[in-house]
């Protein structure tokens, strides 16, 4: 009778103990299966940790890509700079690298001509071209924020330039450029410029003073598609008070089809 009750009793566990050393195996499956997805995720976090960014062109070739892109437009448009109440209306023209804004009240004109080693502006007016130079660089744009040397570009060619590194701008990607002038006849120290990787595109340009402070921000806010091929349609000029580091003026370039 013991030995049947023995009997029963080891046949009554035997399933239970089967179950135990089911689960345990069950258990033990599954703990190496998170360890080795611990570990590939792990490894995969380190890897975009670790993940070299895009190696960046020379800055020079950078510059002259940026260049080409502002020469290579080939328009007929009309514009506008507009601060406040204020507005100035302009005719903008390009063709073969030469850019031109027409204004009225009084007739002039400013004409760009972007070179490979240098820009030039003129102004065009009843009395002929005077070319701009030196000091008349300072000069404001038809009472605007906007001066010669804005529009001249000439950052673009100054030759102590380095890329401090990449950056999104509109969920583009930017190279972000650090630019000094060779003397100190620029009105900026120096001069940090955003520009598109895929097509050079000036995005942001940010000017300092001397004394290493913020003095002007340009933005571009929106661009449009004329003939195929995407144009500027707003830009954002703000003044920055330098002392205060607060936008004392904005104005907007806007370019119309």
């Amino acid at each position: 009778m013991k030995n049947r009750l023995v009997h029963h009793a080891a046949a009554v566990a035997q399933p239970g103990g089967q179950v135990t050393k089911q689960r345990e195996a069950k258990q033990a499956i599954m703990l190496r299966v998170g360890r080795a997805c611990a570990v590939c995720l792990l490894a995969s976090t380190t890897a975009a940790i670790g993940a070299p960014a895009l190696q960046a062109p020379p800055v020079k070739e950078i510059l002259s890509i940026a260049r080409m892109q502002q020469a290579r437009q080939d328009v007929d448009l009309q514009g506008q700079l507009r601060q406040a109440d204020k507005i100035v209306p302009f005719r903008l023209t390009q063709s073969g690298g030469v850019t031109r804004y027409s204004f009225t009240n009084p007739d002039e004109a400013l004409q760009l001509r972007l070179g490979a080693a240098d820009s030039k502006l003129e102004e065009i007016n009843r009395e002929g071209v005077d070319k701009i130079s030196g000091p008349e660089f300072e000069q404001n744009v038809r009472g605007t924020p906007v001066t010669y040397e804005d529009l001249a570009l000439k950052f673009l060619y100054w030759p102590n330039a380095k890329v401090v590194g990449e950056d999104s701008i509109n969920t583009r990607r930017v190279w972000k450029l650090e630019l000094q002038p060779p003397s100190r006849q620029s009105q900026y120290s120096r001069v940090i410029v955003w520009t598109e990787q895929e097509s050079g595109a000036l995005m942001r340009m940010e000017g300092y003073d001397w004394s290493g402070r913020l003095a002007k921000r340009f933005e571009v806010v929106s661009v449009q598609k004329i003939e195929g091929r995407y144009f500027l349609k707003q830009m954002r000029i703000e003044s920055i008070q330098p002392d205060t580091g607060k936008v004392q003026s904005r104005t907007y370039l806007e370019i119309k089809k």
